[in-house]
């Protein structure tokens, strides 16, 4: 099967077209063609080792490679179909269209991926294109997580820094599902997608300092590694909620005080990849939701400007990779 593949760590162009061998999926497995893939940010950290947020750098490091890769094949958010089930695989059948998260396995950057019956999986949304579909686990599933968290009440102000992002445009709309007035905070040129998508009011943080808005807001949702926690938790009501996707180590201190000593709550945590929240991100989508946020689709040959467009934060939603050829168009 083709493939793009990196040995080393370093720039995009460590990524090669390949041909390797076809994975042969177990008893308890589905082998599962892939056709379109989300380029994320963590796919370009893996491949570099370069993380915004690093204290988890050695640990990560010991668990994918400490000299060079130990698995050779990113991408961790897909959709495909179903080729195969094994004998006691149960739930899923040939020619089923799923969508879905590898983890750790990665892999998704091939024709072909394994993973078990129990992987988080799910069906689909059958509104969406394969490359649409692709775009929506990693957003879609940490954006649900947080937004849950948040207990978000309808009529609430909601604050959400990193909004253009693949997390925070999800959240966009989640919050606007839940009734929430939404202010996103982004770079300029992301204001025309995250008010399509449902933002109330926009600020362009090259041009203004979110902190000196005047309005306050019930909960605040950052995605952004370098923000100022102090002021950022000084823009919440009494009784607010603060949350964070990405945080340095320091904020996992702060926030341990911001719960013992303020009436404020922080939660920092990470979301959980289950099959049963991809359910949910389903059901959304098809009711409308959620809308795609595909910015550019890339044949496999030209995963390295896949990359590269990630690593601008240029892009105005999701980068996808598009695995069969007949996803290798705008959606």
């Amino acid at each position: 099967m083709k493939a793009v593949t990196y040995h080393r760590y370093g720039g995009p162009d460590v990524l090669q077209l390949a041909e390797v061998p076809t994975p042969v999926p177990g008893d308890q497995e589905l082998l599962i063609r892939v056709r379109a893939a989300e380029a994320t940010k963590s796919d370009c950290e893996l491949r570099s080792f370069r993380y915004s947020v690093n204290w988890f750098w050695l640990p990560l490091r010991l668990a994918v490679g400490v000299i060079r890769p130990r698995r050779h094949i990113l991408g961790m958010y897909f959709a495909g179909e179903v080729v195969s089930a094994g004998g006691r695989v149960t739930g899923f059948a040939p020619g089923d269209q799923i969508y879905g998260c590898t983890g750790l396995r990665l892999g998704a950057y091939g024709e072909y991926i394994v993973l078990p019956g129990d992987a988080a999986i799910s069906a689909k949304p059958g509104n969406m294109t394969f490359a649409e579909a692709a775009a929506v686990p990693l957003g879609g599933l940490n954006a649900l997580h947080f937004m849950r968290r948040a207990g978000i009440k309808p009529g609430e102000q909601v604050l959400i820094n990193g909004a253009g992002g693949s997390i925070g445009a999800h959240a966009v709309q989640i919050a606007r599902a839940m009734g929430a007035q939404v202010t996103a905070v982004d770079h300029g040129i992301k204001e025309e997608l995250v008010r399509r998508l449902g933002a109330d009011h926009f600020v362009d943080y090259t041009a203004d300092d979110v902190t000196t808005v005047d309005r306050s807001f019930d909960v605040i949702f950052d995605m952004v590694a370098g923000s100022p926690y102090r002021n950022l938790v000084g823009k919440l009501r009494p009784g607010g909620r603060y949350l964070h996707g990405n945080p340095r180590l320091s904020v996992l201190f702060r926030s341990v005080s911001t719960n013992w000593f303020t009436d404020k709550t922080a939660i920092v945590t990470f979301a959980p990849e289950s099959r049963a929240d991809l359910a949910a991100l389903t059901e959304m989508i098809e009711a409308g939701e959620i809308q795609p946020i595909v910015d550019r689709v890339y044949p496999m040959t030209e995963v390295p400007d896949a990359h590269r467009r990630v690593e601008t934060e240029q892009r105005l939603g999701a980068v996808v990779i598009a695995i069969d050829e007949r996803d290798g168009r705008q959606p």
